[in-house]
C-alpha cells in the first residue's frame, strides 16, 4: 500500500513525498481512512510507528476540504493536546511540514516561554492549534483563544493525558469545546481503566490496535543487570567507556537524581546533561540539541522525556532507576528501536527495585533477559528498602519529589496541577511521574550489536 491509496489530496501527498516517505506504516494504513470518514477513533500502536502522521495527515485533509472564512479571524478548527512541550513541538513540526502546500495556519503553544507572542499569533487566526493543557487554559482565561469552533480534537499520548493528574485540565478544556466534534485518541498504551475513561469522551468510536497493548518493540534488545544502588553510576560509566557508546539516553526517578548523575558522569569524563521539568525551556532545548548533534554523549532524563523525545536512530537507553508505573517502562525504552532501527535497552536494578521489575515483566508477559558484568555482583547482605512516592529509602536516595508522580497534588515550582499562568516547569507534564532510565550494554554476555539504522516512518 502507498500513501496515494489512502484518499489524501495531491498537495498532502506531495508534502509527504518531499519528506522522503513512500509507504504508510500499519497504524497509518488503518487510522487514516477511519479519520477521513469522520469517525471518533481510539488508536494504539507502539512508539516509533508513525502515530503522529496517523492523525496529522487526515486532519489536514478534512480541514482543507472546507472553506476558510473570508471575513473575520480564522477560528481554531483542530485542537491537538499533548502532555509535554517536547511532544507538542514535534507535532507542530509535522503539521508544518505536511501542510506546506495547503492554505492552513498552525501554531504550537506551551508553557515555559512568554505567553505574549503566542497571544499575538492567535489574534491573526489559526486553523490548527497544538497545545499543552496548562498553557491552553491560560490563553483561554485571557480570552486569547476561542475554542467554540473546534471541529476535531486530538489527544496524543491519551493514556497520560487522561491520567488523574490531567483529567481536571482536560475536563476544563472539553467544557470549552462544541459538543459536536470528532475525537481522536492516540497512544502507545491504554490500560483498561483509561480505556473505560476514554470511552466516555468518544461516540461510537472505531478502534485500531496495531500491536498487542503494552508491549515493547521486537527490535529492542532488552536486558537487566542486577547491581547495588551505590555502584550503579560506576557500572554505567564503565559500560559507556568500554562499549564506546556515543549516544545514551538514561532515565532517573527524580530531577535531583538526574542532575546529580549528569554531574558525576561529567566528572568521569563522559559528556552529559540533564533534562527535566525544573529546567528552563531554553536549557532543555539546548541539552536535546547537543545530544542529537553529538556535543554530549549522555542525556539524563526524568519521565517527562519518555513521551515525545524523537531522536533518530538512538542506539542505547538505560533505566538507571526503574519507573514506578510499569507502562512507563514501555514508553522509556520506546525511544530506541524506532521504525526499522534496532536498539538496546538495559535496566540497572538494585534490590529495592525487584518488585518494580516483577510488575514490568507481568505487564510485558515476558522475563527480561539477565546479564552480568563480572565484579558488579550484588552484595547479598544488603536488604531491600521500600520505594515510596518515587523515592527509595534513606540509604543514598535523594529525598526529593519524583520527576513525576500521579498524585495530582501541587509540587514545588508549579509542576503540579495548574498553578495559574505561565505554564509549569514540567512542560505541562502535570502528573509528576517517577523518572525513568533507559538501557544498553557493553561488556556483557550477549551479542548482537545494533544493526544499521534506517530512517523512521513519517510522523513520529
Amino acid at each position: 500500500m502507498s500513501f496515494d491509496t489512502l484518499g489524501l489530496s495531491a498537495d498532502i501527498l506531495r508534502a509527504v513525498e518531499e519528506q522522503g516517505y513512500r509507504d504508510p506504516t500499519p497504524i497509518q494504513q488503518q487510522a487514516i481512512p477511519v479519520v477521513l470518514q469522520g469517525r471518533d477513533l481510539m488508536a494504539s500502536a507502539q512508539t516509533g510507528t508513525g502515530k503522529t502522521a496517523g492523525f496529522t495527515l487526515p486532519v489536514l485533509q478534512l480541514l482543507s476540504q472546507t472553506a476558510v472564512p473570508i471575513k473575520g479571524r480564522r477560528p481554531v478548527r483542530a485542537l491537538i493536546l499533548t502532555p509535554t512541550r517536547e511532544l507538542a513541538a514535534q507535532i507542530g513540526e509535522n503539521v508544518t511540514a505536511y501542510s506546506k502546500h495547503l492554505p492552513l495556519r498552525s501554531l504550537v503553544v506551551f508553557g515555559g516561554v512568554s505567553i505574549n507572542p503566542q497571544m499575538m499569533k492567535l489574534r491573526g487566526g489559526i486553523d490548527i492549534l497544538v497545545a499543552t493543557p496548562g498553557r491552553l487554559l491560560d490563553l483561554e482565561h485571557q480570552r486569547a483563544v476561542d475554542l467554540s469552533k473546534v471541529e476535531i480534537l486530538v489527544l496524543d499520548e491519551a493514556d497520560r493525558m487522561l491520567d488523574m493528574g490531567f483529567i481536571h485540565d482536560i475536563r476544563r478544556v472539553l467544557a470549552k469545546l462544541p459538543a459536536k466534534r470528532q475525537n481522536l485518541l492516540f497512544s502507545a498504551t491504554f490500560s483498561d481503566e483509561i480505556k473505560g475513561l476514554a470511552s466516555k469522551l468518544l461516540t461510537n468510536p472505531a478502534s485500531v490496535e496495531v500491536a498487542r497493548r503494552n508491549t515493547a518493540s521486537s527490535q529492542i534488545e532488552q536486558s537487566v543487570h542486577f547491581v547495588d544502588k551505590r555502584r550503579k553510576r560506576e557500572l554505567l560509566s564503565q559500560m559507556i567507556g568500554e562499549g564506546n557508546w556515543k549516544q545514551v539516553l538514561v532515565f532517573t526517578r527524580t530531577k535531583h537524581g538526574a542532575n546529580h548523575l549528569a554531574e558525576l558522569l561529567n566528572k568521569d569524563g563522559i559528556g552529559a546533561a540533564a533534562i527535566h521539568g525544573n529546567k528552563s525551556q531554553g536549557a532543555r532545548t539546548r541539552a536535546l540539541a547537543d545530544f542529537k548533534d553529538g556535543g554530549i554523549r549522555v542525556l539524563v532524563a526524568t519521565d517527562i522525556a519518555a513521551r515525545g523525545l524523537d531522536i533518530d536512530q538512538l542506539p542505547h537507553v538505560v533505566n538507571y532507576e526503574l519507573p514506578n508505573v510499569p507502562e512507563d517502562y514501555v514508553h522509556r525504552i520506546g525511544r530506541t528501536g524506532r521504525a526499522e532501527s534496532t536498539g538496546e535497552a538495559m535496566s540497572l536494578v538494585c534490590i529495592d527495585e525487584h518488585k518494580l521489575l516483577r510488575d514490568i515483566e507481568r505487564l510485558l508477559k515476558i522475563e527480561i533477559p539477565r546479564i552480568a558484568l563480572p565484579g558488579y555482583e550484588p552484595d547479598p547482605s544488603i536488604k531491600a528498602e521500600p520505594i515510596v512516592n518515587g523515592r527509595q529509602g534513606s540509604r543514598g536516595a535523594p529525598r526529593q519529589s519524583s520527576g513525576g508522580q500521579r498524585s495530582g497534588a501541587p509540587r514545588p515550582g508549579g509542576n503540579g496541577p495548574r498553578s495559574g499562568s505561565g505554564g509549569n516547569g514540567a512542560g505541562e507534564s502535570r502528573p509528576a511521574r517517577p523518572p525513568r532510565q533507559g538501557a544498553a550494554h557493553a561488556g556483557q554476555r550477549r551479542t548482537g550489536a545494533p544493526a544499521g539504522r534506517s530512517r523512521k516512518p513519517s510522523g513520529e
